[in-house]
């Protein structure tokens, strides 16, 4: 009878990880509870604290459960090495902190620009057109076109459980 019980136990432990393993294969190779997590995740302990600050300082702490994971988004869609989020601007300067820094600033300032405008149709949208417009001259291969679709994928990953 003993023998059973842990056959039957160990056989349930077994499906029960396999199940898991197929979870964490099918939902993608970023399962992230929080922004932080996904920076993390993708970039290390230490750009993540640095994420966290340019948190901190550039969005207001009422709009940090809508605007974080927009944020670690848009370091997933970006993806460079150089300009991690994104930001080729001559008053940005190239490194982790600034960028982070100055992507949460845009996205805190568009942010309260949607707003005041009136808050039509979906943000990320808006934000796209401002951020990464369709046709800029420094978009040569048309990828911009992407962006928003990227982001809004990005950002149902990494956005805050309730």
């Amino acid at each position: 009878m003993k023998e059973t019980v842990t056959i039957v136990l160990s056989t349930l432990l077994g499906y029960a990880l396999w199940l898991l393993l197929a979870m964490v294969v099918i939902g993608g190779t970023v399962l992230a509870d929080t922004p932080t997590q996904a920076i993390h995740t993708k970039d290390g302990a230490k750009c993540a604290a640095m994420f966290d600050d340019a948190i901190k300082v550039n969005i207001r702490p009422e709009c940090v459960r809508e605007l974080a994971p927009i944020v670690a988004a848009i370091r997933y869609a970006e993806n460079g090495t150089t300009y991690q989020y994104g930001i080729i601007h001559k008053r940005c300067p190239k490194g982790y902190r600034p960028q982070a820094g100055w992507c949460a600033a845009t996205v805190q300032k568009n942010w309260d620009r949607w707003h005041k405008a009136g808050a039509k149709g979906e943000f990320i949208t808006y934000l796209g057109g401002i951020y990464c417009p369709i046709g800029a001259k420094n978009d040569p291969t048309g990828l911009n076109k992407h962006w928003i679709k990227n982001v809004n994928k990005f950002k149902k990953r990494f956005a805050y459980r309730s």
